[in-house]
């Protein structure tokens, strides 16, 4: 299905005139004063993982793979990459752990998630946007340092590091952006 290049998102998937599959990792316009506005797609070719940099007219048409999205639920990780399971059919599916890439940290059991496939092979993962874990180290709070801007250094429960408010202690449990691993607020529960 052919669309202008300014309406490719993170996440689509595109075949290029390679005849290859891309997945997008960022898609940025550009509108300058003058002169004719571009769009910036940087993707990995599915077959190999090579990262490219492409950069397309925003009325330029661009061939989307018709790419089909399925519920699943996350099962487990072992060496073969992420197993997952089609919550409708039982099916199975292992997803290579370069698909995931950086997102893989914040996996958890029983996670829904959803599977982009493309004949039968899983080419995309879409996290939740948000997932609550536990910090597990960071510094004491130092009196009288107000809110304002300063953040501090904190491990989470999975192991992944972020940046959160002075007031936040170590057993607080934290809501965290999966899309950029940042700190949005304190977990309501």
């Amino acid at each position: 299905m052919r669309v202008i290049a300014s309406s490719i998102r993170k996440g689509n998937i595109i075949e290029r005139e390679d005849g290859q599959l891309y997945v997008v990792l960022t898609a940025e316009s550009f509108h300058p004063g003058k002169g004719t506005p571009t769009t910036q797609i940087d993707m990995r070719r599915l077959s190999d993982g090579v990262k490219v940099s492409e950069r397309y007219k925003t009325t330029e048409q661009v061939e989307r793979a018709f790419v089909e999205d399925k519920d699943f639920s996350y099962l487990y990780e072992d060496s073969d990459g992420f197993t997952f399971m089609n919550d409708e059919t039982y099916d199975q599916v292992i997803v290579p752990k370069d698909t995931l890439g950086d997102q893989a940290i914040y996996l958890q059991e029983g996670m829904k998630v959803i599977l982009s496939m493309f004949n039968g092979v899983a080419v995309g993962v879409q996290l939740p946007a948000r997932v609550t874990l536990e910090v597990v180290e960071t510094e004491p709070a130092i009196k009288n340092q107000t809110a304002s801007s300063s953040y501090k250094p904190a491990k989470l429960s999975n192991g992944a590091r972020t940046m959160v408010p002075p007031h936040i202690q170590t057993g607080t449990r934290v809501v965290i952006q999966t899309e950029d691993g940042s700190y949005v607020e304190r977990a309501k529960d």
